[in-house]
């Protein structure tokens, strides 16, 4: 059985740990907080596949599955014999370039060494090791375990063959993988979330509507069509004769309500606490986890309808 290492044991690196262990892989686990991996992560990543089983996305018996995660001592013993390491510590690049300098020390030359950052480019934290071709940013949605999207962006002097593998191995492990042309800030996905949440901040903010009114646009209006299909297709779909039609007819007001947005809206504490005090009202911080609970329910509710799709 092949090896995989996964460095950190947060939500995302436990995350990581299931997505590996499902696929058939071991996996050495490790983290910086000693007796993190078997106080937290593991019984966490037990409960996670208790999810995935209920739902029928699990092929194995949990105990299996969970078999799989070992816990290591230090990244030289998770590393060891790995074909394929995955990062998941804090955004701190200092802290990050130490780590890898670890990995690449003790990882074998042909292993792929991966970052979940989720908005450093990795040219500023994956290049000062020997061989920097075989390292890549494979930035997860959160949690992976449950979410496939997962981004892959080269460093500049990351080889192809490091992104074509990298491809393959989240593909065969049921990610479904999207390759930058080139490194940007916050990659794709958090590009496109932060610039909608920064607009609705400024809606809020400026009293256009309330917090539970954006997410109702959301959850009852926008996310009923991204759920199958993405802005391109809804605009191609929109129009009968396509893409190419809708922006002839709505491009002026695209462009106008484009620069109309405030995605730099310069938002004020009071109104963020504002804000925490209405979402605190329809979720109770001491709810928040029951909330979650159920939030990953419909996730994979939604998955199966897809998968359904796909299937028929």
């Amino acid at each position: 059985m092949s090896r995989v290492a996964c460095i950190g044991a947060g939500t995302v690196g436990r995350a990581w740990a299931v997505v590996f262990a499902r696929a058939g892989y071991d996996v050495g686990l490790f983290d910086a907080i000693e007796g993190e991996v078997e106080r937290t992560a593991i019984p966490g990543a037990r409960r996670t596949l208790e999810l995935l089983a209920e739902n029928g996305l699990l092929t194995e018996d949990v105990d299996t599955v969970v078999a799989r995660i070992k816990s290591a001592s230090s990244i030289a013993e998770a590393v060891t014999g790995a074909i394929f390491v995955q990062e998941s510590v804090r955004e701190d690049v200092a802290v990050k370039r130490e780590v890898f300098t670890e990995i690449a020390a003790h990882a074998p030359a042909e292993a792929i060494l991966a970052s979940s950052t989720s908005a450093i480019p990795g040219s500023e934290f994956l290049t000062g090791f020997p061989h920097p071709e075989r390292a890549l940013v494979v930035h997860p949605v959160n949690p992976p375990s449950l979410i496939p999207l997962v981004e892959l962006c080269g460093t500049g002097v990351t080889s192809p063959e490091t992104i074509a593998a990298a491809r393959q191995l989240m593909t065969d492990a049921g990610m479904r993988p999207i390759v930058l042309k080139k490194e940007i800030d916050g990659f794709i996905l958090n590009r496109l979330q932060f610039t909608l949440v920064a607009e609705a901040l400024h809606l809020v903010g400026e009293g256009y509507c309330t917090p539970e009114d954006i997410d109702a646009v959301l959850t009852d209006g926008l996310a009923l069509r991204w759920a199958s299909i993405g802005p391109f297709e809804v605009a191609h779909l929109n129009a009968p004769d396509g893409l190419q039609g809708f922006v002839d007819r709505l491009g002026p007001m695209m462009r106008q309500l484009g620069a109309a947005a405030r995605t730099d809206y310069n938002w004020t504490p009071e109104q963020i606490a504002s804000a925490h005090a209405e979402l605190s009202q329809r979720v109770p911080l001491d709810t928040i986890a029951e909330r979650q609970a159920w939030r990953d329910r419909q996730i994979l509710a939604l998955r199966q309808m897809k998968l359904r799709e796909q299937n028929v």
